[in-house]
């Protein structure tokens, strides 16, 4: 009988226990792996969607690392190092060419054009392109989308980089700031705050805008391995959820409170330029209000790399886009 009591005590004491483990194992399986190209206040809405609480409203913890580059975080997500990556849509275009059978796809879009800004050593309130034929550009790595729209936009009017003005793609992304306010070139690309901060500090001046100059494009979006989307399909539409959240909460909101949120993930940058910037971007018209790539930007972007020289086949895009978590979010969340 005793023998009898005991077994029914095991047996309870599993029944109790099995179910916390089996929530110790969901817990885990909503923890998103994030790897973001680099840290800017262009990704404004993500970063609100993280301060804000959005993830956690979903269930999904996020552990954020910046990859320092697109193809960095190419890498990550390929090797399985990371769950999701974040960079321009030109990575996701490239992995598929290169015929990779569990490649990539889109499954949200943050921004929608360039957030790049032409820096140069003077103030110029009159700016022209045709001001820096025969001078030098710093403008990123070569076939990277912000040295790509550069590239666009001077073909665009009637230059042609290495003939008329030399672009250097020599220098890394995060040392292009440092290169230029130790001399090297007449103008370089930037994002912001690095820019803006140049300009408060009087070591650089904002010309142009290369979003605005560019227009609307496929630009920074969010993708997964088609096996990750597979066998997580619930995490992944929780994760596209979050940053919906947040994209609304940008677009109903003003700069002044935008910045406030962001100053949780820009801890060293003053909050007269966090405003400014996100002003900045708000006014040329960069995020996204809705997750959802649509067609006509994406083949933009296949355009620009086309002038650019690395793009020679172009891709369908429903073969590398998938909507359907942006479009049941969107439906969803009111």
């Amino acid at each position: 009988m005793r023998k009898i009591s005991l077994i029914l005590v095991m047996i309870l004491i599993t029944g109790l226990i099995l179910p916390f483990t089996g929530c110790e194992r969901t817990e885990k399986a909503l923890t998103v792996r994030l790897n973001e190209v680099t840290h800017s206040i262009f990704y404004a809405p993500m970063y609100v969607a993280i301060n804000l609480g959005f993830f956690e409203e979903e269930g999904i913890t996020i552990e954020l690392t910046n990859g320092q580059g697109a193809d960095k975080v190419m890498t990550a997500v390929l090797s399985g190092q990371s769950d999701i990556g974040f960079a321009g849509a030109e990575a996701a275009i490239y992995v598929y060419n290169e015929g990779r059978e569990d490649y990539c796809k889109i499954i949200a879009q943050l921004t929608k054009r360039d957030g790049s800004f032409l820096v140069g050593r003077e103030p110029d309130p009159d700016f022209t392109w045709e001001k820096v034929r025969g001078k030098e550009i710093i403008g990123g790595r070569k076939g990277g989308m912000p040295e790509m729209v550069l590239e666009y936009i001077l073909k665009n009017n009637g230059l042609t980089p290495g003939v008329d003005v030399t672009v250097d793609t020599s220098i890394q992304f995060a040392l292009m700031a440092g290169a230029f306010t130790g001399g090297k070139g007449d103008y370089v690309s930037l994002f912001e705050p690095v820019a803006s901060t140049l300009e408060k500090e009087g070591k650089g001046y904002i010309v142009t805008s290369l979003g605005r100059e560019s227009g609307e494009t496929s630009y920074t979006v969010f993708f997964a391995t088609k096996s990750y989307i597979k066998k997580n399909p619930v995490t992944v539409q929780k994760f596209v959820n979050a940053i919906y959240k947040g994209q609304r909460w940008v677009e109903t909101h003003t700069p002044a409170e935008v910045a406030e949120v962001l100053k949780e993930s820009f801890p060293d940058s003053d909050l007269e330029i966090l405003e400014t910037v996100v002003k900045r971007y708000v006014d040329q018209d960069t995020w996204m209000t809705v997750p959802a790539t649509k067609k006509e930007p994406f083949e933009r972007l296949q355009d620009i790399m086309e002038m650019a020289g690395v793009h020679d086949k172009r891709v369908p895009f429903e073969e590398i886009v998938d909507n359907s978590f942006a479009e049941k979010a969107v439906e969803t969340i009111k």
